[in-house]
């Protein structure tokens, strides 16, 4: 492979971007080289980009959601090849530790994804493992191929979270993916979904996108609207999407009896406190959901029939990264999903 520089977008102070160039190394035989074609802000980006990540210090090349075309691959790989268009799962697993022999490799003893190792697709070109690469089908363009990475997130909290036919959900938070555990939980035959949050203009988008009732928790108390909808039960499985305190402990209130909370949003402040009594007299479950563990199949053969482009609000070139970071921070700019195209 010829020597190829790869000019890389790297967040070095908070809310700051440079861009420097590297020399991409000669592949491995189990290597791939990706040309980004789109990649997608995550809100762990932005906390990242706050200088807030617990396990992304700053400096860090960001972007973990994107597409792109295989340029070149190493001498052991046959899963995918050069020309086709892909979209990447950004883990790192060592591939030896106990959970990896048994095929759960979502919860490695050394789990990583590559924008805590500051690889990112914020950049011309990236590097990835060939096991973790997939084919695009024709039904996802690059933007909405992007996506698929945040939809795997949400596959995953939904999976976990055994979410039933006929059941009452709750998502705290209607961004990106709590709007996407909202579809995902209608797919897995939930009969009311509910999604709560401040913005007028992410509930309605959520009810586009599977969400049977809007909650603006900012004008009504969000225990006492569930209770009603409920009639007094609460719901059966409820989502936190949001990571914070207030968020948490509503999760938890809001449960059944015998009701299950996942964890899904990642916490600045990670210390919460909450009435410990309510695991016993309400025998509640609360477990976290994080990255994915053979969700991005299910995740791509979903996208099939889901409107991943009413996501993508806003789109820049790279260049232009501290701008699209930018209004990704701000509430102002009702992005859900902001695009950056080498």
């Amino acid at each position: 492979m010829d020597t190829i520089r790869n000019r890389v977008g790297e967040v070095y102070e908070p809310f700051k971007v440079r861009f420097l160039e590297r020399e991409i190394h000669a592949l491995a035989d189990d290597e791939v080289l990706v040309r980004v074609r789109a990649s997608a802000i995550c809100g762990s980006d932005l906390h990242i980009a706050r200088g807030l990540h617990p396990s992304a210090p700053l400096p860090v090349t960001i972007g973990h959601e994107f597409s792109g075309d295989v340029t070149a691959v190493g001498g052991g790989v046959d899963n995918v090849r050069v020309g086709q268009r892909v979209t990447v799962e950004p883990c790192i697993v060592c591939g030896k530790c106990d959970a990896c022999r048994h095929g759960d490799y979502g919860y490695c003893e050394h789990i990583s994804f590559t924008y805590r190792n500051g690889d990112g697709a914020m950049a011309d070109y990236v590097v990835v493992k060939a096991p973790y690469v997939y084919e695009l089908p024709e039904y996802l363009t690059y933007e909405t191929g992007a996506l698929i990475e945040p939809l795997s997130v949400a596959t995953h909290a939904v999976r976990r979270a055994q979410v039933a036919l006929g059941e009452t959900v709750l998502i705290i938070g209607a961004g990106a993916i709590g709007m996407m555990v909202a579809a995902m939980c209608r797919r897995s035959g939930a009969a009311q979904v509910i999604i709560a949050d401040f913005s007028d203009s992410r509930l309605e988008m959520a009810l586009q996108v599977g969400a049977t009732i809007a909650i603006n928790s900012g004008r009504a108390d969000l225990e006492q609207e569930v209770a009603r909808l409920t009639g007094g039960k609460g719901v059966d499985k409820s989502f936190e999407c949001v990571g914070r305190e207030s968020c948490f402990l509503q999760a938890i209130m809001t449960l059944r009896r015998n009701g299950t909370a996942t964890v899904v949003g990642i916490y600045e402040k990670p210390q919460v406190t909450f009435p410990a009594g309510r695991l016993v007299t309400h025998e509640i479950r609360i477990q976290g959901a994080q990255g994915y563990c053979w969700d991005f199949p299910i995740a791509i053969a979903a996208a099939r029939d889901l409107p991943l482009e009413k996501f993508v609000t806003h789109t820049f070139p790279l260049e232009q990264l501290q701008q699209a970071l930018n209004t990704a921070l701000d509430r102002g700019s009702k992005s859900i999903k902001v695009i950056v195209k080498p």
